[in-house]
């Protein structure tokens, strides 16, 4: 029987699936991607040879008030390897620039000071000024209008430096194309209220706003537009594999950094859908599977893959729960996935609800299959959320069988959900 290993918080759940019922597995040939040099020289060599614009340490002379945009809790970014490395080039070119690390949180809650300690390292954090987003702060400063019409506010720390860069990583996503770039800006230290905007129903329902898709994409469009706004002048943007680790890495202006490395992950991360009863799927593991809004993402790479009314078993840890209370409260509250999709879509653009993005894509899913969830959250919340609650993948795949009326269901096996394009 062929095993298949699944992340599973900071663990791997090993299972040995039958194989007269395994269809296949949908990896990134990411994943066994080995790069020929080490984290720390791919960056190295990046930060060197910028895409449209001069090495960073040229950038900075002269400036004063210097602001590193810095992933949150709830992304994989390496950022011990390359922070140190971007504050490192700034004082080279402006040894007494005031730098502030502004930990870019979008919507999601603030990211705790452990949690700091264990993204930069103590010792960072004791020597550099950090500040955590908050888009609710009244400190925020209004840039003129996006494409869409929406109003563009962003942090003050931002809007007010001399020289604004980011650090992050790029993976697939399932309504911006690519995480990384831009997405620093837009919805990293942007005001909820720019955000939500952003992330309206007609826009999400948008054939273009989907994995993989840039051109064409009008959430992509008015995050590129708040980044070039808000002056994001350099950015160093890192792919990694299943570990964690660098295999590649881009640095220089917003967007054609970004491309470099989407062009290189999307060359990687594509698989064919082999069409299942079953899929099983995760978030990659901590910290992408902490909460279950987040375990969508991952979801939506098993919708891609299993027939319309099959099971999609979902391993997402989801220690902090559900993660997002009006997601949760959206789901609590309405049972009818049609109802629900059809008042978003009637909800003007302005009035978006905070997180009916995710709930417009969830409610996709729970139409085309039923979700067992395997996870640490209360077995209560995962009903509320319209899913059925399992607490491991033996009991998950019993109750796919249980639900399908067919206990030797065909099962197809997608190790990484965030990091795989099904088409």
């Amino acid at each position: 029987m062929p095993i298949v290993s699944f992340p599973y918080g900071k663990e791997v759940l090993n299972y040995d699936i039958p194989a007269s019922r395994f269809k296949g597995e949908l990896v990134s040939r990411m994943h066994h991607y080995r790069a020929e040099k080490s984290q720390e020289t791919l960056v190295d060599e990046a930060l060197e040879q910028p895409a449209g614009t001069p090495p960073l340490r040229v950038m900075a002379e002269g400036k004063k008030k210097v602001v590193l945009i810095a992933s949150d809790h709830t992304r994989p970014v390496p950022s011990r390897i390359i922070v140190p490395r971007l504050l490192a080039e700034i004082r080279r070119g402006s040894p007494e620039a005031d730098i502030t690390i502004l930990v870019a949180t979008g919507c999601h809650r603030e990211t705790t000071r452990t949690e700091l300690e264990g993204k930069f390292g103590p010792e960072l954090m004791k020597r550099e000024k950090i500040v955590v987003h908050d888009c609710d702060s009244p400190d925020m400063v209004y840039l003129g209008k996006l494409p869409s019409g929406g109003d563009l506010i962003i942090n003050k720390l931002a809007a007010e430096a001399d020289l604004l860069i980011a650090e992050g990583f790029i993976e697939p996503h399932f309504f911006a194309g690519f995480s990384g770039g831009r997405k620093s800006v837009l919805p990293g230290i942007a005001s909820r209220k720019t955000v939500v905007y952003n992330h309206n129903a007609e826009f999400i329902a948008h054939p273009r706003a989907r994995t993989g898709v840039l051109e064409g994409n009008p959430i992509h469009t008015d995050m590129l537009y708040a980044a070039r706004k808000a002056r994001l002048d350099f950015i160093c943007n890192v792919v990694i594999n299943a570990q964690k680790e660098v295999i590649y890495a881009a640095a220089g202006d917003c967007d054609l950094a970004h491309r470099q490395g989407s062009e290189f992950l999307l060359d990687k991360c594509r698989a064919d859908a082999i069409p299942a009863d079953i899929a099983i799927s995760t978030n990659g593991g901590y910290p992408l599977d902490q909460n279950i809004y987040q375990a969508v993402k991952g979801m939506t790479a098993a919708e891609a893959t299993v027939r319309k009314g099959g099971v999609i078993i979902m391993l997402a840890k989801s220690n902090d729960g559900h993660g997002a209370p009006e997601f949760y409260k959206t789901f609590a509250e309405e049972k009818d996935p049609d109802r629900m999709l059809d008042t978003f879509m009637k909800t003007p653009k302005e009035n978006t609800r905070v997180d009916q993005w995710q709930s417009q894509i969830f409610a996709r899913v729970l139409k085309h299959a039923r979700v067992v969830y395997v996870s640490d959250a209360p077995d209560g919340m995962v009903r509320d959320l319209h899913m059925i609650p399992a607490h491991s993948l033996e009991e998950a795949l019993k109750l796919a069988g249980e639900t399908l009326g067919n206990p030797r269901a065909s099962i197809v096996a997608i190790p990484d959900g965030v990091a795989v394009m099904v088409r």
